[in-house]
């Protein structure tokens, strides 16, 4: 599906003026997911999934989820991990999955004593299935996105069409977000992650989306801009993102966008023929001059709160001594409660049931890596391990999937600091895992 420059402005402008809608019109945001789900479910079906629409529809989803949850259009919280499963269980109804996804059935497994555990050590007076649900959706979900997604063959052009309908609801979340945040001047008071210029959600999870969306338009912007209308229009929405997502003070989401983006630079550096190398540096080094204008404008903006927020330091820049706002104690608890129980762990959730008991609040655990390792023992040891080793070992028959390692630090890095409370670690791993391949009438990079 080869977009026309025309359609594909539209398609930008169309989901801008979406972000603009939900923010005016308040109800709308609670029909939209349901169409969206009802409309990409229809035309999956219809097309019988015959060239990986399900990865289209699911990509969607996952852009959208931030925006539908800012705005409460979502009935239950994990709504955009249980569609994922879905279209991702329709899609292997329609055209099957590897024989070879087993490492990913033993990954499903794996985290079943956890649960069994759960069931004997949570509290009765709990709410176990929520409890249970909240914590383990995210690895399912990408369990069950692995297995549909496990050496799948696509191209490098339907790669790039998922990751392009993946960012486009990102920029409806944009539109939102620029809307709701007031003047600066009368919010940005100190360098903690700031709700006001987050439409008022988690600034982490905002900010991992919108380092998700800097990382595709770059991208796009590096490799799939074939004119100079289509450079300027992508350059100009990586940086509009990367703007934004600064101004959440969260640094989580931005440095991993920021790192897949030099992985990426790196990789096609590496392998680009010696003719384009001067080419592509020109392209890097106007990218970083510019970014640093952006840094600027944005260190003006704030009046040089940003500079101090990625200094560690307090409004007055004293550093602090908590440089990640309290998530040191966090991980001790779950390491001190793996050592207790290092076979099969203390169950799923029980370890915000133990903060809660020891420090009189609840705090869900932001490390998906240490809340595994306590919660599931050594079973969630070798859980990662496949998870974090499969992508890898494949990469070695797949060279083509110029984004894997991109893909594989998206997770890595997300769920050390936002766990897998979006859909987004989940996919976007599973991605890393498909098959690529550059058709003939393909190239990477072109642009006149």
């Amino acid at each position: 599906m080869k977009l026309k420059i025309r359609d594909y402005l539209l398609l930008i402008a169309f989901h801008f003026l979406l972000g603009v809608a939900c923010y005016y019109i308040e109800p709308l945001s609670k029909v939209l997911g349901f169409l969206v789900v009802l409309v990409g479910l229809v035309y999956v079906v219809k097309k019988g999934n015959s060239n990986n629409e399900v990865l289209i529809v699911a990509g969607y989803i996952v852009g959208l989820e931030i925006l539908l949850r800012i705005t409460g259009g979502i009935i239950l919280y994990e709504f955009g991990k249980y569609v994922v499963m879905i279209l991702m269980l329709v899609g292997m109804y329609y055209s099957g999955f590897s024989k070879n996804a087993l490492p990913f059935w033993i990954y499903l497994a794996l985290l079943i004593p956890g649960i069994l555990v759960a069931s004997e050590t949570l509290n009765h007076n709990s709410e176990i299935r929520k409890a249970i649900a909240f914590n383990i959706s995210g690895p399912v979900c990408l369990g069950i996105s692995a297995i549909y997604c496990y050496f799948r063959r696509i191209t490098f052009e339907q790669m790039n069409n998922v990751l392009l309908f993946m960012a486009l609801p990102i920029l409806s979340t944009l539109a939102y977000l620029i809307l709701y945040t007031p003047d600066l001047k009368e919010i940005l008071t100190g360098t903690g992650s700031n709700y006001q210029t987050s439409g008022g959600f988690g600034p982490n999870q905002v900010s991992t989306i919108l380092g998700l969306g800097m990382f595709i338009f770059f991208s796009r912007m590096f490799l799939l801009s074939r004119n100079k209308i289509l450079f300027l229009v992508n350059l100009g929405l990586f940086f509009l993102l990367f703007y934004r997502a600064l101004l959440t003070f969260s640094r989580g989401g931005f440095i991993t966008g920021i790192l897949m983006i030099i992985i990426l630079v790196i990789y096609v550096f590496m392998h680009v023929k010696k003719s384009g190398k001067l080419r592509l540096f020109n392209y890097i080094l106007f990218s970083v001059f510019i970014s640093f204008l952006i840094w600027g404008y944005t260190s003006t903006k704030t009046e040089g709160l940003i500079d101090k927020r990625y200094a560690n330091q307090d409004a007055a820049g004293r550093t602090k001594e908590d440089q990640f706002t309290g998530r040191e104690e966090i991980f001790s608890m779950e390491m001190d409660a793996f050592l207790d129980n290092p076979v099969f762990g203390i169950g799923v959730a029980k370890g915000t049931e133990l903060r809660e008991e020891r420090l009189g609040q609840v705090i869900v655990s932001h490390n998906e890596i240490s809340r595994t390792m306590a919660e599931h023992g050594a079973c969630g040891i070798m859980a990662l391990l496949i998870v974090f080793l499969t992508p890898l070992i494949l990469y070695l028959g797949n060279k083509e999937n110029i984004y894997v390692f991109c893909f594989v630090l998206f997770w890595l890095l997300t769920i050390n600091h936002a766990a897998m409370r979006l859909a987004a670690p989940a996919f976007v791993y599973s991605l890393s895992l498909l098959k690529v391949y550059i058709s003939d009438e393909e190239t990477v990079i072109h642009r006149k």
